[in-house]
């Protein structure tokens, strides 16, 4: 059975790809075959003579199944900012509709058994005046994890953002804590708060790195990640 769950964070830069090409290896290690997109990216990098962005290559790299460039990443902007104003350095228009019909046209026609959409920056993003990225998980009725960055401020940025994913109609299926400062004051006792506070279940905490990508092996609960039935 098909399932598909959208990937947000508490803000930009808290470790949505590191989670997500996680989360991707160990859908693999389980022997289910993973799909990984990024509809949207801001901040592009010139590799062989073409624009790409090094969050989708990642998710490109770790899903089981081989697509192209241009299917894991339909939409890209080479600034790296906002992507309404991204957009608009490039006189382009943003939309819900062009996006999740990107979204729906790769995932009808490929074969697999879980597929991890990644999103840019915060849940509430704006594409244009009128929509934000939180429209295209809606649009797609897709399940939500959200990826917590452990630092100061986490607790208010991650119970605003869950309150906000409920408060669209979504289910938030878990949540994954990325320890993004390694001298976060009382880590354990808020680490444990969040597990206490937010309505879905830990699915687990990446330690510190200073840089590369996390193994999944030991902290990504398979089990409840595939308790979610969801059919395209």
């Amino acid at each position: 059975m098909k399932q598909r769950f959208f990937i947000t964070g508490t803000d930009t830069e808290v470790g949505k790809t590191r989670v997500t090409v996680a989360m991707l290896e160990a859908l693999n290690e389980a022997g289910l075959r993973s799909l990984g997109l990024k509809p949207l990216a801001a901040g592009a990098v010139e590799v062989g003579g073409r624009w790409v962005n090094e969050d989708a290559l990642a998710l490109q790299a770790a899903a089981s199944l081989d697509l192209d460039y241009d299917l894991v990443n339909p939409v890209l902007l080479r600034a790296p900012m906002a992507p309404h104003l991204a957009a608009e350095l490039e006189q382009k228009r943003l939309s819900v509709q062009s996006l999740a019909g990107y979204c729906r046209g790769t995932l009808m026609t490929q074969p697999y058994d879980v597929a991890l959409i990644e999103g840019a920056g915060g849940w509430r993003v704006p594409l244009n005046r009128r929509e934000t990225l939180a429209d295209l998980p809606r649009a797609l009725n897709c399940p939500v994890i959200l990826v917590v960055g452990l630092r100061l401020g986490c607790l208010n940025h991650a119970l605003l953002t869950a309150e906000a994913i409920e408060r669209d109609g979504l289910a938030l299926a878990g949540w994954v804590g990325n320890n993004i400062d390694p001298d976060m004051a009382a880590h354990e006792a808020n680490l444990n708060t969040l597990k206490a506070m937010l309505p879905a279940p830990c699915l687990g905490v990446l330690p510190w790195l200073e840089a590369g990508l996390a193994s999944p092996q030991g902290w990504l609960n398979h089990r409840r990640l595939t308790e979610y039935d969801y059919k395209l």
